[in-house]
């Protein structure tokens, strides 16, 4: 039994100084599209009803906060628009309202 337990051991400690992480840290679940949504909707500011409309007013008070040439980085823009596309992508197709 102790042979055993110093085999996993030594695996253990083999794993992580060899791929830089821990055999367990394999075993965690990748992020769900729930926890994404959630991601989404926390980053954006919306609440989980939103339509479009809110959404995308959301993602244009942020998109002038954190644009390059407003002094944020393109990382941030690009996480907008992925929350933006992402949220906006979940809804039904809204039919665009026609001019009379």
């Amino acid at each position: 039994m102790i042979r055993i337990i110093a085999i996993v051991v030594l695996v253990s400690i083999a794993c992580r100084w060899i791929f830089g992480k821990w055999p367990w840290d394999y075993l965690q679940s990748t992020p769900t599209r729930e926890q994404a949504l959630s991601k989404a909707r926390k980053l954006l500011g919306v609440a989980p009803g939103a339509d479009h409309r809110e959404i995308r007013d959301a993602h244009r008070r942020i998109a002038v906060l954190v644009h390059p040439d407003k002094g944020g980085s393109k990382a941030q823009i690009q996480e907008a628009n992925a929350a933006r596309d992402l949220l906006l992508h979940e809804l039904p197709y809204e039919i665009p309202e026609t001019p009379q």
